[in-house]
């Protein structure tokens, strides 16, 4: 049988990140897929074969040849998926897919460019306006916006960009933490700044090796002009770019039973606030918790407003966070408002006064609570007791699908208390 002349390929497979290629007996490439563990992933796809009609397994009774290529991270394996993916179409990578399902890494042709994701469906919107946005070069398809938005936190480590429509640093976030290079504030070059980008177009090319050479080229030469501090910036990014940590890409893919959950909420309490009234009416207020990345519902907290009249959001979340720190719970290790730079200097001050010094943030949520604004505070002066940031909980900030959730989850659970509340009165 066909699948006992494949046993031999799979068992000879890596055990390392890489992409495989499944062809059919006309030598057509059928099928093109990444693994952190190649041996394991394919393997997967015989493990369980019951020769049923299903596309994935009509797919497997086709293959005939397995083929792989070895990265040297997942990343590298999730960039070379979708180079080649774009090159030969494959049936059954496109079969059933509509423009909804892909996404594309796109550089924007401005001044100082930003990298964006789009879906397939933006990218053909032709711009009629001069002020909207041209794309200069686009790199995909990709399957997983998530994994995307991962992929391109993990690259901006290295070579930071401007990631904002406004073209300026107030108020960015991004700036603050050092993702954002300052291009509008004159803390980057235009020239450096435009290496960022072609280090970015290299990667999303899948010519790291090439960019690698360059990167190795230029940090020379600056050694021997005696400007060791630029070429100490190279080093380290050459050095980065050599032990990419991917692991958040590795857990994206999808649960694991068995294994530990990995990622930037992994080892983190997380509390987020939310106030929900009607014109000050049945106010409450609400606290969830995360913890691993996952709610924890057991300690989740709900506060009806006793000491506050009328619509005050600000003094009503002053209120439940004084209720909840004069207890002697366990104490986060990130605190998320929703609100703004109101509701975060009061909490500022609120956590100062009882000598806390725990990471705070605000989520200003638009209209249609789609789009998310996060806010920190500014540079804590000599006497503040506000923390600076863990590597972690800078992750968080920057997750913008675990923040949503977050705040969905706290909003919910305020809601559903609020109007608990309101019937009750009302009956």
């Amino acid at each position: 049988m066909y699948l006992s002349r494949l046993k031999n390929q799979i068992e000879k497979l890596p055990q390392g990140p890489g992409v495989y290629i499944f062809r059919d007996a006309k030598k057509e490439i059928i099928y093109i897929g990444k693994a952190t563990d190649l041996r394991s992933r394919v393997s997967s796809y015989f493990r369980n074969y019951q020769g049923s009609d299903r596309p994935i397994e009509t797919m497997i009774h086709q293959v005939e040849d397995i083929e792989m290529e070895e990265t040297d991270s997942v990343l590298d394996a999730l960039i070379r998926e979708a180079n080649l993916i774009r090159k030969h179409q494959p049936k059954y990578n496109v079969l059933g897919k509509d423009d909804k399902s892909f996404a594309y890494f796109a550089i924007t042709k401005e001044e100082f460019p930003r990298v964006v994701i789009l879906r397939e469906t933006e990218l053909d919107k032709i711009p009629k306006k001069s002020d909207e946005i041209v794309y200069a070069k686009t790199f995909g398809p990709y399957t997983s916006k998530k994994q995307m938005e991962i992929a391109l936190k993990i690259i901006r480590k290295i070579f930071p960009f401007h990631s904002n429509k406004q073209k300026t640093e107030k108020g960015c976030l991004d700036f603050q933490l050092g993702r954002c290079p300052g291009p509008y504030a004159g803390a980057i070059s235009k020239k450096d700044y435009t290496k960022n980008i072609r280090g970015i177009r290299m990667i999303l090319e899948g010519k790291k090796k090439s960019l690698l050479g360059k990167l190795e080229k230029e940090m020379h030469v600056l050694a021997k002009g005696d400007e060791f501090e630029k070429a100490a910036v190279i080093r380290n990014k050459i050095f980065a770019l050599k032990h990419i940590q991917d692991v958040a890409l590795i857990s994206s893919e999808g649960p694991t039973s068995g294994k530990p959950k990995i990622g930037p909420a992994a080892s983190l309490r997380i509390e987020a606030y939310d106030i929900s009234n009607i014109s000050g009416q049945q106010a409450v207020g609400s606290m969830i918790v995360f913890e691993d990345g996952e709610p924890n519902k057991k300690e989740y907290r709900k506060f009806r407003i006793k000491t506050v009249e009328g619509a005050n959001d600000v003094a009503m979340m002053a209120e439940v966070l004084l209720r909840r720190f004069k207890n002697a719970w366990r104490q986060p290790d990130l605190v998320l408002l929703d609100g703004g730079r109101g509701h975060l200097n009061m909490a500022r001050k609120l956590l100062y006064d009882l000598g806390l010094a725990i990471p705070l943030a605000a989520v200003a949520k638009g209209p249609t609570r789609k789009k998310t604004e996060v806010i920190i505070p500014s540079v804590p002066g000599e006497a503040d007791p506000t923390p600076v940031f863990s590597k972690e909980v800078e992750e968080v900030l920057h997750d913008s699908f675990l923040l949503k959730n977050i705040m969905d989850e706290a909003h919910r659970f305020a809601i559903g208390y609020h109007r608990k509340v309101r019937k009750s009165e009302f009956i």
